[in-house]
């Protein structure tokens, strides 16, 4: 009968992204076991029907814009599907928004990881509603700069309640932030902003301007740069006012974007908004700068998390998908492609969580502090750069079933570039990575002596090279990508050693840091397991 259906993969449904992610268990060896627990809840709900369906709907019903209500008034409201707003409650209950800001001790020196841990298997679900989720977090950093400002609105935020009502922020029971940093005639260059900040009195300013990408735009309160007479300041600015009145936002349109779809990004006009400065004047890029570090280590967490989401369903195909009469997986090529893409997801997802041990542990230790600070820049370039080709030949290896949008993975691929652009496009990541070598020469010697040490015998010669990059690049700012990815593969690797990833942390090295040119994937030879690689990174499921 035509109507039978043969040969054709279940969905991968009914599993469990915690159990199912023997890296993600190791990395989270050390977590208390009630975390735990809640991990291998969180891994379990990832993978029901139930949570794939709110996924999917929360990206087809896309939000829609409403600038006035029917008697012509501006309301300037967003409204998502009902499955967005579903995501957020849960993400919101788990504490990612605010997690690494609470009080008490539990997981007290581990917070960022136990975060990234959740963060991690979330965005394996959904990615799109993690971009309120991540600036709500990250924003508290940058409100520090201001003790008052932050004793007002932390203990708002912290109470892991969301509350999409449109009320002033002291009425509601939960908070969410945004940021608004980007004009169109300057876009990353934010120091050519026009939007003018102009004293009103009380500590208080008015803004006016434009906005060319401000993203969650029904946010309770936004972070924005602005022109104050003292220059280029920070300013929190609440989209609703204390007696319920806007506060002169004017979006102008949603922007139709390739992926993200879930999460609204707007233009938006600023019309005498009300705003209170946030640290010093003239010091807004500084201010913002604490909260855009934290922005980056979430891209790259969401990025690894997307290409494990994407690889898991190209390896489950392929254990099921009969071809000239074995299964896929089956087939040396295949194995070999697999295998090739393995071995960079468990780098990407292993220096994420380093990135993020060394957050917890900066304040302690001069090693840590260097590693967060030069390298979080080089994280977030080489894990977000590779994703898009790493979901493009997960999507291939699934053919045409993997191209049409029933797929999860046609989302994961149109989601993949957003993390590689937003908070630094690949040349600002290189071009940090030089700063930090220009201003502080001294963390790089920091974070070689900590490669050299986990990489151990197995990477001699890693050092030298990486010295000598780094002597190039101080004369040769062209050549900045290539120290910053020569810098990535080598933490990858050394902390694929330091977990003792055995003869998977042996086959990225020969492959990665022997400098053989790699255009695609499936460039392993004979010498590494291909079938041990996939098995042990992504287990059959009995």
């Amino acid at each position: 009968m035509t109507d039978d259906v043969t040969n054709q993969p279940p969905p991968l449904t009914g599993g469990n992204a915690w159990r199912g992610d023997p890296l993600l268990i190791q990395l989270a060896e050390r977590f208390s076991d009630p975390v735990r627990k809640e991990l291998d809840g969180l891994g379990r709900f990832v993978l029901t029907q139930e949570a794939q369906e709110l996924a999917r709907l929360a990206n087809v019903e896309m939000p829609k814009l409403r600038t006035h209500d029917r008697q012509g008034r501006r309301i300037d409201l967003v409204e998502f599907h009902p499955a967005y707003h579903a995501l957020m409650r849960r993400s919101v209950a788990n504490g990612l928004h605010s997690s690494v800001w609470e009080n008490g001790d539990a997981e007290i020196g581990r917070r960022h990881q136990v975060r990234a841990a959740r963060f991690y298997l979330t965005a394996e679900l959904e990615t799109g509603h993690l971009c309120p989720i991540t600036m709500t977090s990250a924003s508290l950093a940058a409100l520090m700069a201001s003790p008052k400002l932050f004793r007002e609105w932390a203990p708002r935020v912290t109470t892991r309640k969301y509350d999409q009502s449109q009320k002033p922020p002291v009425e509601k029971t939960g908070l969410t932030l945004g940021m608004g940093m980007t004009e169109k005639q300057g876009g990353t260059d934010v120091r050519a902003n026009v939007t003018r900040a102009e004293r009103a009195g009380s500590g208080f300013y008015r803004l006016t301007g434009h906005k060319w990408f401000m993203s969650a735009p029904m946010s309770d309160a936004f972070l924005v740069l602005a022109q104050a007479p003292e220059g280029l300041s920070c300013f929190l600015v609440p989209r609703v006012l204390g007696d319920g009145s806007g506060n002169g936002f004017r979006f102008q349109r949603l922007k139709d974007k390739l992926g993200n779809r879930s999460n609204a990004s707007s233009e938006v006009e600023f019309v005498n908004a009300i705003g209170e400065m946030v640290g010093e004047p003239g010091a807004g890029v500084k201010t913002i700068m604490d909260m855009v570090t934290l922005t980056r280590l979430d891209c790259a967490v969401a990025s690894s998390a997307l290409m494990r989401a994407g690889l898991a369903e190209a390896v489950h195909h392929a254990r099921h998908r009969q071809v000239f009469g074995s299964t896929l997986i089956e087939q040396p090529l295949m194995q070999r492609v697999l295998a090739d893409m393995a071995l960079d997801v468990a780098a990407a997802t292993a220096l994420s969580f380093r990135l993020a041990r060394s957050f917890d542990e900066a304040a302690g230790d001069r090693g840590e502090a260097a590693f967060a600070r030069a390298m979080t820049p080089v994280v977030k370039y080489w894990v977000c750069k590779i994703a898009p080709p790493l979901l493009y030949e997960a999507m291939e290896c699934l053919g045409g079933n993997g191209y049409v949008e029933e797929a999860p993975l046609a989302r994961y691929y149109r989601e993949a570039p957003v993390n590689a652009i937003w908070e630094g496009s690949g040349n600002v990541m290189a071009l940090d990575v030089l700063r930090v070598l220009g201003r502080a020469p001294g963390l790089f010697e920091e974070v070689l002596a900590g490669i050299d040490r986990d990489l151990g015998a197995g990477g001699r010669g890693t050092i030298g090279v990486l010295k000598a990059a780094m002597q190039v690049a101080s004369t040769d700012e062209g050549s900045a990508r290539l120290l910053t990815e020569q810098l990535a593969l080598s933490a990858a690797a050394a902390e694929l050693r330091r977990l003792g990833a055995g003869r998977i942390a042996d086959a990225f090295v020969e492959t990665r840091l022997a400098g053989q040119w790699r255009n695609t994937y499936g460039m392993l030879d004979s010498r590494h397991d291909a079938r041990m690689i996939i098995d042990t990174l992504y287990p059959p499921v009995n």
